[in-house]
């Protein structure tokens, strides 16, 4: 068996860290010296969601989320230990240690470089970035590591319920501050999108394609049609993204070093406590993966949404929530890349299993 077919890596997927630098310089240079294409994009946001990366991430997910066969999603309820390695690392764990691993870098190692002032809006940027776990792009590294789709749809879909109730007292208890105000109009949007949307359209259109055709067609003729879509919405995301924050970053080369220091080492921390609680409770690595990858991403469109709503968008708190933009898709692919390494840790899948992700 070939490499590609043993992995289910094509050349986009295999070379996408190479993809993803060049998206960020191209992005930054359109916002640099073209910023009339991301001043026209800006005009269509609504509730500070931009509806261009949201139409991508729509396109992004989508693929993936005809792979969820909702007769599997009743087994989930079988074995509900990956839903407690999710829940405990995202909401017990992982806002407490980037609160803890970001304050010791701002205030303690970069004291002499960074004030205390600012080193206090960086802190609570990198907090928002902590209390929301990822929603979106983990359907990205979920595929990625081939994960059980109907278990990452249950994942994703108790953390966005989670959400809904955690988000406001823990980034309150933190900072320090009373009466935090999350824009929910943002946030339930941006459930609706990535999320609701994506899963019934690809829902319906597996129904149909099978109902049409046959399973067969659609496992090895239809969906193999959209293997390079994914990668490439997250390319053109990217593009999008910098293209906003583009003055931003050129502006403080230094200081998005420093931020992303402790983002990086609280992404790997969070990973490994997930990945190595999952390898101890013997879940399947189709299910140890994505519930790893969900806690060590953000969700970025909310963090950013709620530190530009809260701060503006020239803050530093909102310059922060935008270096883990910058920090986290090199980073998840090294995890994914480390995840796909160490499949062999975890027990091997079941014929029924490995059926359900197809």
């Amino acid at each position: 068996m070939s490499d590609k077919k043993s992995t289910g890596i094509g050349f986009f997927e295999k070379y996408l860290s190479l993809w993803v630098v060049l998206c960020m310089v191209v992005g930054i240079l359109i916002g640099k010296f073209t910023p009339a294409i991301p001043e026209f994009l800006e005009q269509f946001e609504y509730a500070n969601v931009s509806m261009p990366i949201a139409i991508l991430i729509w396109i992004m997910i989508y693929p993936m989320m005809m792979k969820v066969d909702f007769k599997s999603i009743k087994n989930v309820g079988k074995d509900l230990k990956g839903l407690y390695v999710t829940w405990v690392v995202n909401w017990l764990i992982k806002p407490f240690t980037m609160f803890g691993i970001a304050s010791f870098f701002f205030f303690v190692v970069f004291k002499a470089i960074i004030p205390a002032d600012l080193a206090k809006d960086y802190l609570a940027g990198v907090v928002l970035l902590g209390a929301a776990p990822c929603t979106a792009m983990v359907f990205v590294w979920s595929h990625l590591t081939k994960g059980n789709p109907a278990y990452t749809v249950v994942q994703v879909a108790t953390n966005d319920l989670i959400i809904l109730i955690a988000f406001t007292p823990i980034v309150a208890f933190l900072l320090g501050v009373s009466g935090v105000q999350v824009p929910w109009d943002t946030l339930i949007l941006s459930v609706v999108l990535f999320v609701v949307i994506p899963l019934v359209a690809g829902v319906l259109t597996r129904i149909s394609v099978i109902k049409n055709k046959g399973e067969e067609y659609f496992t090895k003729s239809f969906i193999p049609k959209f293997n390079n879509i994914t990668v490439v919405g997250l390319l053109l995301t990217l593009i999008i993204i910098f293209s906003f924050q583009g003055d931003v970053i050129l502006e403080n080369p230094l200081h998005i070093l420093l931020i992303a220091i402790p983002l990086t080492i609280q992404t790997f921390l969070t990973f490994f406590i997930a990945y190595l609680a999952s390898k101890a409770l013997k879940l399947q690595h189709n299910v140890a993966a994505p519930a790893a990858m969900i806690g060590a991403s953000n969700f970025f469109e909310l963090s950013v949404a709620v530190a530009i709503a809260l701060f503006g968008p020239t803050s530093p708190v909102a310059l922060a929530t935008i270096v883990g933009v910058l920090v986290e898709v090199p980073v998840m692919l090294t995890l994914v890349k480390i995840a796909n390494n160490t499949r062999h840790w975890f027990p091997q899948p079941s014929a029924e299993t490995i059926k359900n992700k197809k």
